[in-house]
């Protein structure tokens, strides 16, 4: 696009060697400062290096697996996970429609999350991120239950039963022992 832009322009090859850099970003700029320009002689040289280096991100294009295990970390908040779950969505070939979307970000969900958006079902794909965020919001002020939290209760209710339990059988053993 890059090329194609500044030789439309009237761009040679010299200019477009020479700016290319300013063009770039984050991991791309970085790639770029690092290389030695004196290898490439013509705009090609340069080009092909580049593709080189990149091509990994378009042979590496996400799958419905892919997507189904894309998790939210901790540090994001919902809109944030979304947004990039999406746009790494937009990438599968081919595309999958609106329904197909709604099944597979729900399956990525968190038992929380996926419990609560069931209703995102049969909605516009902008929908989930506003379920979501509601999710997010009713977890944090206690309006939604979380599973971990009801497992954890559940597991130390049911340890201390369970010792409750093995000190009846002990005292009956100790009981029956003694004669008592």
């Amino acid at each position: 696009m890059y090329s194609n832009q500044l030789r439309g322009a009237g761009g040679i090859e010299e200019f477009l060697m020479a700016y290319f850099g300013e063009s770039l970003v984050r991991l791309a700029f970085e790639w770029f400062i690092d290389q030695d320009i004196s290898h490439w002689h013509v705009w090609d040289d340069m080009a092909q290096a580049f593709v080189k280096q990149f091509q990994y991100n378009i042979d590496i294009v996400p799958d419905h697996n892919s997507l189904s295990n894309m998790k939210k970390k901790p540090t994001e908040n919902f809109r944030e996970y979304v947004i990039k779950w999406r746009e790494q969505a937009a990438r599968v070939k081919p595309p999958m429609d609106s329904h197909e979307l709604i099944i597979i970000i729900l399956k990525a969900q968190e038992p929380d999350y996926f419990q609560n958006m069931m209703s995102a079902m049969g909605r516009p794909f902008a929908k989930v991120i506003k379920i979501g965020e509601m999710v997010k919001n009713g977890l944090k002020i206690g309006r939604i239950a979380s599973q971990a939290t009801l497992k954890a209760t559940t597991q130390a209710i049911q340890n201390g039963l369970g010792s409750l339990a093995n000190r009846k059988k002990r005292d009956e053993r100790v009981h029956n022992d003694f004669g008592i």
